[in-house]
C-alpha cells in the first residue's frame, strides 16, 4: 500500500490538500483586496473616464450647435448687409438721378436768365442806339431843313416838330413797304 501511496502522492492529477489550502486562502486574500481596494479604483477611474469621454461628446455637440448658430447668424448679416448695400446702391442711383436733373434745371435756369439778360442788353443797347441814331437824324435833318429852306432853324421846338415830323413820316413809309 505503502507503493499505491507513494504512486498517489506523486500524481499529478490529484492536488495536494495543504497546497490547496494555503491556495484557497490566498486567492481569498487577493480577490478580498482586489475586490475592496482596487475594484472601486478601478470603477472609479473607469466612471471619471465614461464621464470625459461624454462629457467631450456633449461639449463637442454644443460646440457644434453653437457653431451652426453662429454661421445661420453669420449668413442671416451676410445677407440683410448685401440687402442694405443693394438699397444703398439704388438709393445712391435716386439721388444721382435726382442731382443731375437739379443741376439741368439750374442750367436751364440759369440759361434763360442769360439769355433774358442778353435780350434786355440787346433792347436797351437798341433802344439807345436808335435814340442816338434818332438825335443825329434829327440834327442832320435840321440842318439840310436849314440850307435847303434858306434860314436856321435854331429853335428847338421847331427842331423838334420838323424831326418827329420827319420820323413819322419816314415809319409810316417803312411799314407800309412791309407790308
Amino acid at each position: 500500500m505503502y507503493v499505491l501511496a507513494a504512486e498517489e502522492a506523486s500524481n499529478p492529477l490529484v492536488p495536494n490538500v495543504a497546497e490547496m489550502v494555503v491556495g484557497g486562502f490566498a486567492f481569498l486574500v487577493v480577490l478580498f483586496i482586489v475586490g475592496r481596494l482596487l475594484v472601486p479604483r478601478i470603477q472609479k477611474t473607469l466612471a471619471e473616464r465614461v464621464d470625459a469621454i461624454e462629457g467631450g461628446l456633449k461639449r463637442a455637440a454644443d460646440a457644434q450647435e453653437e457653431a451652426q448658430r453662429a454661421l445661420k447668424q453669420y449668413r442671416d448679416q451676410l445677407a440683410e448687409a448685401r440687402h442694405e448695400a443693394s438699397r444703398l446702391r439704388e438709393e445712391a442711383r435716386e439721388q444721382g438721378a435726382q442731382i443731375k436733373a437739379e443741376l439741368r434745371e439750374e442750367a436751364q435756369a440759369e440759361a434763360r436768365r442769360l439769355i433774358e439778360a442778353a435780350h434786355a442788353q440787346i433792347e436797351a443797347d437798341r433802344q439807345q442806339a436808335f435814340a442816338q441814331l434818332r438825335t443825329e437824324i434829327g440834327r442832320l435833318s435840321v440842318d439840310l431843313a436849314g440850307r435847303i429852306v434858306g434860314e436856321s432853324l435854331e429853335d428847338e421846338a421847331r427842331q423838334r416838330r420838323t424831326v418827329d415830323r420827319f420820323l413819322e413820316e419816314l415809319e409810316a413809309g417803312n411799314s407800309a413797304a412791309v407790308r
